[in-house]
């Protein structure tokens, strides 16, 4: 039988109301405790749940084995600090930390303290992209990658621009795909001194070029990738969660003729992206488990963030 996992935590907001949701239906793990400054939705959330709540949680830490960090992005700093004091396994909502100084300093912590640190970048876990992956590995050569993501702002978003808001998924799957940047390019539009449409080009030491849009004002909510292969065209919805493949059905050796693609749709497992992502995380608290989304990844997320931010807000 597998090692019982005691989980804390932080945050009860819509997202970390999503986690609860989907621990308590994990087996051979126990949600110790709650946290959230609010203590009416505390309360009211236990209830619920039938978990308990503590208000001083810091003196709760050393009774469980892993923390999930479910708070607003410029708090995750703090609380992994005081975190990593108790324990060692910890799980963060991306980003890791809200700039580049902070999230370097969470790497050497992690490596100094030998922290088990995820990330929450939940797009890997998207069955659609998963399916993607499987599909470009059997491409001869992927020649750019294109990602939208697009929702009106919420008013529950005040900490940080559509750069690390909603561009940062993109950021991460990207470099994910394709490896480190060797280049990148962007402009953007800025109101009240907050980016809130951005484009960036990417272009990976691997040659790939990775065109990334963002934006918090369009009217319309999408959340597309769509990849120009040699030999392929491969359209992915991450909202209908479909996969589509156009490829030519013969080879174009006649004058005059005109030869359309042929399209194929994939089928796509369901799953449920957030309770995947739980799984990898609990199961890390019990052995290694590879490819998981680390500090390390989100910190050259951060600094690609971080370096599209300055292109656009300098222009």
């Amino acid at each position: 039988m597998s090692k019982l996992i005691k989980v804390a935590l932080l945050g009860l907001g819509n997202m970390g109301q999503n986690h609860l949701r989907n621990l308590v239906m994990l087996k051979n793990v126990e949600v110790s405790f709650i946290h959230d400054l609010n203590e009416e939705i505390m309360k009211s959330t236990s209830l619920k749940y039938n978990v308990p709540f503590i208000v001083d949680w810091r003196n709760h830490l050393d009774k469980v084995d892993a923390l999930i960090i479910v708070t607003p992005t410029n708090t995750h700093y703090d609380y992994i600090v005081e975190a990593a004091k108790y324990v060692k396994n910890i799980f963060v909502e991306k980003p890791l930390t809200h700039n580049v100084e902070t999230s370097e300093k969470i790497v050497s912590l992690a490596k100094l303290e030998k922290l088990n640190i995820q990330v929450g970048f939940i797009e890997r876990y998207n069955p659609a992209i998963t399916s993607l992956e499987r599909v470009l590995k059997n491409s001869s050569k992927v020649i750019a990658i294109d990602f939208t993501r697009t929702n009106k702002v919420s008013s529950r978003i005040t900490d940080v621009d559509v750069v690390i808001d909603l561009m940062i998924h993109d950021i991460d799957l990207a470099l994910n795909f394709s490896g480190k940047p060797k280049s990148i390019a962007a402009h953007g539009h800025v109101k009240d001194g907050m980016i809130e449409y951005a484009r960036a080009l990417i272009t990976h030491e691997n040659g790939v070029f990775s065109n990334i849009v963002a934006s918090r004002i369009t009217e319309k909510r999408m959340r597309h990738v769509s990849s120009t292969c040699e030999d392929m065209y491969v359209d992915c919805n991450l909202l209908s969660k479909t996969l589509k493949v156009n490829k030519q059905t013969i080879e174009q050796y006649l004058e005059n003729v005109s030869i359309s693609s042929k399209e194929e749709t994939i089928d796509v497992r369901p799953q449920e992206g957030l309770l995947m992502e739980l799984i990898d995380f609990t199961n890390s608290c019990r052995e290694i488990v590879d490819g998981t989304p680390n500090e390390k990844d989100s910190l050259l997320a951060i600094q690609v963030a971080s370096s599209i931010q300055n292109l656009i807000l300098e222009k």
